[in-house]
């Protein structure tokens, strides 16, 4: 593996210990997936930063280094709402782990939007090179953006963040993307909401695996996109995924699919991963991954008028929420209540409630292993006519 005069004067030491720890890593990891060098990053993303996932361990790791990032880092969500935690039911104990977490983060020069849609902060262009870790945001810089990362694991991403540089290896290099599979969806349905997608993505995700998927008869939305990434990053281990006429890279190169294995999704498939059976819901939860701007304003928009009965969560990047504060005001007027910096995931606070409806495939996928209880998967209406029933 090459290694610059810059790289080699980090991994000697020259730039502190907690570089050198740092490079340490990264080098270790190109070699393990036979790098030939290292490359620049314009941008990190890195996850474990709730204190539910990485606890006193993680945490005394993070207060023991002792450097600054050298590009722009975010965090993933943390385990609750910075600036309403006690409104969330967390605890006073966790919240003050989750706050050194956070000030040891923010010591390091990594900046407090903790979100899994960093790519709503024009954090990143096509062709970039990232070093981003959160499985659904990775598959949309990959896929939707046209973005160059591998999913890194939490320390792998720091230590990116911390040296500017990553290991050039699979998803970094052009050759590397090209499809390995076709899904050939018929009958698609036209609709805007993007639960179907999700379902899609969740069922879609065993069969392919680590798999580049080449998509075929569907025409979806950036939000729709967005569920169908993650749904396959959750349920699958797909970082990468092309739709033909749509994402970016399967409008710049040609890609010769014709000796690919083909795999054909019905609909009925699809429709089977909602949830038909009658169970009584506790509580309501969209926006794993974050809501974009539109999807706010589609809530806000099926909530006027209306008045929540049951918890209604709402999840979206601190940036998202800002920008839109009328609209978050809408939604908030109904009795949900919309939550920056934190997921229904990462968070201890819907661990209290035995049967949740999402309308992530991704979420479907995590809720009962991270949470503890049932997940239930519907369209957006059918989220705001259980909250509101």
């Amino acid at each position: 593996m090459f290694l610059d005069t810059d790289d080699e004067k980090v991994l000697a030491g020259e730039f502190g210990e907690t570089r050198q720890r740092m490079m340490e890593l990264l080098v270790a990891l190109g070699k393990v997936f036979g790098a030939e060098k290292m490359i620049p990053i314009s941008s990190a993303q890195v996850s474990g930063a709730s204190y539910k996932t990485i606890g006193d361990w993680g945490l005394e790791w993070l207060q023991g280094l002792d450097a600054r990032v050298s590009v722009p880092a975010v965090l993933n969500p943390v385990g609750m709402a910075r600036d309403r935690w006690q409104e969330m039911g967390i605890s006073s104990e966790f919240a003050d782990k989750q706050n050194q977490i956070l000030s040891a983060f923010q010591r390091l020069g990594v900046k407090l939007e903790c979100t899994c849609t960093p790519y709503y902060l024009n954090m990143v262009q096509y062709g970039d090179h990232l070093a981003w870790s959160e499985s659904s945001a990775v598959s949309y810089a990959n896929s939707v953006i046209g973005a160059r990362t591998n999913r890194e694991g939490g320390p792998g991403a720091l230590a990116a963040a911390l040296v500017g540089k990553t290991p050039y290896y699979g998803l970094h290099i052009v050759a590397n993307r090209r499809p390995e599979v076709v899904i050939q969806v018929s009958d698609a349905p036209k609709t805007q909401d993007t639960a179907w997608f999700g379902a899609l993505g969740h069922l879609v995700g065993p069969l392919v695996g680590t798999r580049i998927p080449f998509f075929t008869g569907i025409r979806p939305s950036r939000d729709q996109l967005k569920a169908l990434g993650a749904g396959m990053a959750a349920t699958g281990a797909v970082a990468l995924y092309h739709v033909d006429g749509i994402t970016p890279e399967a409008r710049v190169f040609h890609f010769d699919t014709t000796a690919l294995e083909a795999i054909p999704v019905e609909p009925a498939a699809v429709d089977a991963v909602f949830s038909n059976q009658e169970v009584e819901v506790d509580a309501v939860a969209v926006g794993c991954p974050h809501c974009s701007p539109d999807e706010l304003n589609r809530i806000a928009g099926l909530l006027t008028g209306k008045h929540t009965k049951k918890p209604f969560y709402v999840f979206a990047a601190k940036g998202v929420i800002t920008a839109e504060q009328e609209t978050v005001a809408r939604i908030e007027k109904s009795g949900a209540r919309v939550y920056a910096d934190t997921c229904m995931v990462v968070s201890p606070a819907l661990e209290r409630y035995n049967h949740l409806m999402v309308n992530s495939g991704k979420a479907l996928a995590y809720v009962p292993n991270l949470c503890g209880g049932a997940a239930h998967l519907g369209t957006l209406e059918e989220c705001v006519a259980e909250a509101t029933r």
